[in-house]
């Protein structure tokens, strides 16, 4: 055990906060997931152990990714935004279809689905940290600044959002925060955000004059959550989230207990979209703000790296990789809580997943690189001292 724990580098705290949501998503899966086994004819255990291996897999590419220089990421990131855009293109197209919408692609040999828009994400964040350093000089500049940045952006969420567009939303927010961080000029971050705005309004005008594509499904999610009636827990517009309120109000302040929640036997996906309010349910408001709780201290911990890390590259890297990570959980829960409207967007390292755990564990080994080498460099500077 010490010897595994030796070959360990990076940020305890980080890798502590990977081990306490890996803990609570076993639990809350294997508790959402009891009427799931039963309609589909398997075991209450089959999806625990599914899940466990998950994120078993997942946490061994944290630890090989983490042993990896991160500057290596930055060689291979133009290439891999160069395959992510016919990757994209090739999901819209061929993609397997739910809700109108086309996420998925299969891969041919192990026979197992992932979402394209997770490696595109990843592999975005990745390119732009590098452009950000390398454009540092000229960053003020609109064409050969901004562009440069704006571009990869505008294509990779353009592509993404004809089938899902919450996580567009989510990544472009979250490269405009980057832009920030990297010392853009709010202008420019302005002018491409309304930019974004109107293109995103004249293509949902398009698709619902022609019925096609998700607009209806958009329309409809819009409806419901700026609507005053909210009652009617068999209406299907307003089912997920009454259902979801009914959850948080049987948990109260402490929960029901560890295996007791009844939503999840009425949630359409309480294990995914709304593991959030099954968590609340069973371990109440306070277990929903320790998990609160967990995900800023890993976002904390990353902006500690960001301050540490004297080169540019590994700066942004960790940041932005860290913040979409958070934003989408906090984006999740706002979901949950009904704050926001229904979307698709998962609670990161803790809903019941497949390559989204592994895409979010590259991430997270990414940052313990970073986190790995900047606490290697400082040794040998408190050496040489």
């Amino acid at each position: 055990m010490q010897q595994v724990l030796q070959r360990i580098k990076g940020d305890k705290v980080i890798w502590s906060v990977v081990l306490i949501l890996s803990l609570l998503s076993l639990l809350a899966v294997y508790s959402a997931t009891g009427s799931l086994a039963w309609r589909m004819d398997k075991s209450s255990g089959s999806y625990l152990v599914r899940q466990l291996g998950l994120l078993g897999s997942g946490l061994v590419l944290i630890y090989f990714v983490h042993k990896i220089n991160y500057t290596k990421f930055a060689r291979f990131s133009v290439i891999m935004f160069m395959i992510c855009v016919p990757l994209l293109i090739y999901t819209l197209v061929f993609g397997a279809k739910l809700n109108e919408g086309s996420r998925w692609i299969k891969l041919p040999l192990i026979n197992q689905t992932f979402q394209t828009s997770d490696l595109a994400r990843l592999v975005l964040f990745v390119f732009l940290s590098r452009q950000l350093s390398i454009k540092q000089k000229v960053i003020t500049n609109f064409k050969s600044g901004f562009l440069p940045l704006a571009i990869p952006v505008v294509v990779i969420c353009a592509l993404i959002a004809p089938a899902n567009l919450s996580t567009a939303l989510t990544l472009g927010f979250t490269c405009c925060m980057l832009f920030f961080i990297g010392r853009v000029p709010v202008k420019f971050i302005m002018a491409l955000a309304v930019t974004a705005i109107i293109a995103g309004l004249l293509f949902f005008s398009v698709c619902l004059a022609l019925n096609i594509g998700r607009a209806a499904t958009w329309k409809q999610r819009i409806e419901t959550f700026t609507s005053d009636d909210k009652s009617g827990a068999d209406d299907e517009h307003n089912y997920q989230r009454n259902q979801a309120d009914i959850a948080i109000a049987n948990g109260g302040l402490i929960g029901m207990g560890p295996g007791n929640s009844w939503a999840r036997n009425f949630l359409p996906h309480p294990y995914s979209d709304f593991i959030f309010a099954i968590i609340i349910e069973e371990y109440g408001v306070l277990g929903g703000a320790v998990l609160i709780f967990v995900y800023l201290l890993f976002l904390w911990r990353s902006i500690l790296v960001f301050q540490r890390c004297p080169y540019g590259f590994g700066a942004f890297l960790s940041v932005a990789l860290s913040f979409t990570l958070v934003f989408q959980a906090l984006m999740n829960m706002a979901v949950n809580v009904g704050l926001l409207p229904v979307t698709g967007l998962t609670l990161p390292l803790v809903s019941m997943g497949g390559s989204s755990i592994w895409f979010n564990s590259i991430a997270i080994g990414i940052i313990l690189s970073v986190s790995r080498y900047v606490d290697e460099m400082e040794g040998k500077q408190q050496l040489v001292a």
